[in-house]
Parts: C-alpha cells; sequence; structure tokens
C-alpha cells in the first residue's frame, strides 16, 4: 500500500510540475441514482484516483502549483506553503452514516492514510477554493466533462473577481487537465501494469471456464453468469464493460449485449469480456465452437484472424508507429479475404478500394488502462504516435461475414475476433492475456467432451 501511495503522491507532483503555476481541480464521480432510493454501484472517475487512490464518492482534489502567491494554503511555515500543495476535500467523519452506508475515512484519516498536505470537509469546498483560486493565473480542471462543474468553476471564479479591489487577482485562464493528464496515463508504471497483468489472468481464466461450461442448448447469458462467477470469485471488483455473449449471427453485431439468444450446435460464440481489478481494466476476446469443434469453414476463417493478430502482435514493439499492428493486421486479413473469395483482386487493389470493410470495420485496438478505452492522443503532429515501454494496448482484429449474394453460403454468419491486452516492453511486447487459450488445437482440447 505505502508503495502505491508514493505512486499517487508523485504523480500529484509530476502534475503540478507540468502545470508549473494555476490551480487544480479534479472532482470524482458523482453517484448516480438507478430508481427510486436506489443507486448504481459507485465507481470513482478515473482520473482522480489515478491522482489520489481515493474511491469514496462526493471527495475533490485541489491542487496548487505555486502556493505562494496566495495567502489561503494551510497553515504552516512560511517554507512549506512555497511549495506544491495536494489538498483533499471529502465527507465528514459520521459514525452514525457508516451504520448505513459503512467506512468513511473523513478528512483527518484520509490526509494522513492517502498522504495529502491537507484534508477538509466537502462542505467547505466552494469557501477554500474561492481562497485558494486567489491570485492564482490559470484553473486547470476536466474543461466541459460536466455543465455543473463548469457552472460552479466559473461562479467561483466570479467570486474572485469581485475582489479585484482588494487587491486580489482572478485566473485568467481556464485550461482542461486532461490534456496533461491523458499524456501522463499512458506510460504505465511497474504497478500499474503489475494491476493489469492480473486482471488479465483473472480474465483469461474466465474465457477457460466459459468455453468448458459451453454446450448446445444452453443460453448465452449463462455463459455471462460463468465468467461474471470467475471475476468475482477472484476478487475483480467489476466487468470492465458490459459483457459481449453473441452466438452465430449475433457475432457479427460489434457491440451486441442482449446475451439472450440459445447457443446452438455448428455456431460459434464470440465472448469479449474481461474484468477490473484495482481501477485497472482488462480486455479479451475469444472465438471458440459451441460444439467444441470448428467446422473446416470456420477453421478457415479463424486461422486468418489467429495469422493476423500473431502478426499484429509481432508488430507492437518500441520505436514502431501505434499503426503498425493495424496495418499488418490488414494485410493478412485482406490476402485471406482474396483466398476465401470474399474479396478480389491484389492486397494494395483491395486496401486501396476499402473493399475489405464490409468484412472488418474497425481498428486493430485502442489504448488500455484504467480506462477500457484509455485516454491519450494516437497522433502527435498529425503523425502516428511511436509506441514506448509502459504503453498498453489491445490487439484486436477479427472478420464479420453476413449472408449475401456473393458470399460462400459456408461462410454466412461467421463472426470471428481475437482480442488480446499487450504491454510495451524494452525488447518488443509481453501478452498480459496470453493464458487464455486461442488456437484451434487449444481450444478443442480444453473443449474435448469426454
Amino acid at each position: 500500500m505505502h508503495n502505491m501511495i508514493d505512486s499517487y503522491s508523485a504523480r500529484r507532483h509530476q502534475l503540478m510540475a507540468h502545470m508549473q503555476q494555476g490551480i487544480a481541480v479534479i472532482p470524482t464521480a458523482s453517484e448516480v441514482r438507478r430508481n427510486g432510493d436506489a443507486h448504481y454501484p459507485f465507481r470513482f472517475d478515473s482520473y482522480f484516483h489515478y491522482l489520489t487512490g481515493f474511491d469514496e464518492a462526493e471527495a475533490v482534489l485541489v491542487l496548487v502549483a505555486n502556493p505562494a502567491s496566495t495567502g489561503a494554503v494551510p497553515q504552516g511555515d512560511n517554507e512549506k506553503n512555497s511549495a506544491p500543495q495536494s489538498i483533499l476535500f471529502c465527507l465528514e467523519k459520521d459514525h452514525e452514516r457508516e451504520i448505513w452506508d459503512g467506512f468513511r475515512y473523513g478528512p483527518a484519516a484520509a490526509r494522513e492514510k492517502f498522504g495529502f498536505d491537507a484534508a477538509f470537509p466537502i462542505s467547505q469546498l466552494d469557501e477554500k477554493l474561492t481562497e485558494l483560486m486567489g491570485n492564482q493565473n490559470a484553473i486547470y480542471y476536466p474543461l466541459g466533462l460536466h455543465d455543473a462543474w463548469d457552472k460552479r468553476v466559473l461562479a467561483l471564479r466570479a467570486k474572485v473577481l469581485a475582489q479585484v479591489r482588494s487587491g486580489i487577482a482572478a485566473p485568467h485562464a481556464l485550461q482542461d487537465v486532461r490534456f496533461l493528464l491523458d499524456e501522463m496515463r499512458l506510460i504505465k508504471d511497474h504497478l500499474e501494469i503489475d494491476a493489469m497483468r492480473r486482471a488479465a489472468n483473472i480474465s483469461a481464466a474466465a474465457h477457460v471456464r466459459a468455453m468448458r461450461a459451453t454446450r448446445p442448448g444452453m443460453m448465452e447469458y449463462e455463459i455471462e453468469a460463468e465468467l461474471l462467477y470467475e471475476f468475482r470469485k477472484n476478487g475483480a471488483q467489476a466487468p470492465a464493460y458490459t459483457s459481449i455473449v453473441a452466438s452465430g449471427a449475433n457475432a457479427c453485431v460489434l457491440h451486441y449485449i442482449n446475451n439472450n439468444a440459445p447457443l446452438r450446435d455448428g455456431d460459434l460464440l464470440l465472448i469479449d469480456a474481461a474484468c477490473e481489478l484495482q481501477g485497472y481494466a482488462s480486455d479479451i476476446t475469444r472465438t471458440f465452437p459451441v460444439n467444441g469443434k470448428f467446422t473446416a469453414a470456420q477453421k478457415d476463417v479463424y486461422e486468418i484472424v489467429l495469422a493476423a493478430q500473431l502478426a499484429a502482435i509481432a508488430a507492437a514493439r518500441p520505436t514502431g508507429y501505434w499503426n503498425d499492428p493495424h496495418d499488418v493486421a490488414l494485410r493478412v486479413l485482406a490476402q485471406g479475404f482474396i483466398d476465401l473469395k470474399l474479396c478480389a483482386g491484389t492486397v494494395d487493389a483491395v486496401l486501396e478500394s476499402g473493399d475489405y470493410k464490409k468484412f472488418y470495420m474497425h481498428r486493430t485496438g485502442h489504448w488500455l488502462g484504467k480506462d477500457v478505452h484509455d485516454v491519450g492522443a494516437y497522433k502527435l503532429a498529425g503523425k502516428w504516435r511511436v509506441l514506448q515501454p509502459g504503453m498498453v494496448l489491445t490487439v484486436e482484429p477479427g472478420c464479420y461475414i453476413r449472408p449475401a449474394d456473393n458470399v460462400p453460403q459456408d461462410l454466412w454468419n461467421i463472426g470471428i475476433r481475437i482480442e488480446d491486452d499487450v504491454v510495451i516492453t524494452g525488447q518488443g511486447c509481453e501478452v498480459l492475456s496470453a493464458a487464455a487459450p486461442k488456437t484451434v488445437a487449444d481450444i478443442e482440447a480444453l473443449m474435448k467432451r469426454t
């Protein structure tokens, strides 16, 4: 825990160093009412948690990069007041509410436990922020993310503006703090990668469980239940996203989440499902036959997608570009589509015309981290970003063949995607989700009916 607390503190100081001057205001997520007096399960804001590790609702982090310019920092000696300050606002300790809602830290314990310079009750936020904004040149916050926060920050700034005759200047710039944080979050440290490796292992075990459980005649939601059981059994807090359990033609719907159809003998089952652990996501897709045995046509398509994925993983390496895995996968898929008589012409012609998009219409990956589609620019100054050690991405080519007059009938309703989580290392990459079987031989051996 101390390593993580040190890591959160280091991130706060890194952000303040990037800011140089100004004040940052970063709220956590709000609780959301589901219906009546019931709420959806609370999940903290990823930016807030990245900087604090604090997982209670109704909390705000305030960072003062240059507190010497304002007299509103926590009281102490002048030397301390000239150092950057990290301040938490959270719910007060309330033993009565804890009987109903469970433990809460309160400002004093939170300050000590999580290494803040000061902590105050959330009820004092507006009063303190008005003081802290005085004589700051800029306010950094998630600009435009929440209307209520935009209005609140602007209203507090207006209060500071009203003090101009007292010699107090108001911030003249509003900056989106996510611009700085996205770049920080893009490179994972060893503690983050360790959490993601463990999340991927739990998710891989869930996919193994699903393969072993699947039988013709079951329902998609029964397999979803197996996945969710394995997630929670191994300590994951929640699915990282809504699970996709798509059989037969449903696998050709990229974001299918109904999960309510029967599993039919002879169909494929595409499962895109993974867990979140300690605030970090995993993201795995596997496709396998409901009856445990690929047909010849299914195997032909599967081997093309797998070859594309393996080629893309090999292209995920330091000093390579973000787009390299996608470009490599596209060439393998295009040749495969020509071989299957889905497309005609040369590979270059198929790529140039875009004919392949009828069967493969998405990108080959995305950043992965605290969010399943994690933050970070894919291009810098109009050019694809260079991959660096510590970046984590998914590699997920696919093929989705819907019925059509010019499509061989034995390929109809075959939907296949194979997705792994990959971290760039100094030498190449590590596949975090390698424990989930993906070769035809390994899948059929695992599903062999005794």
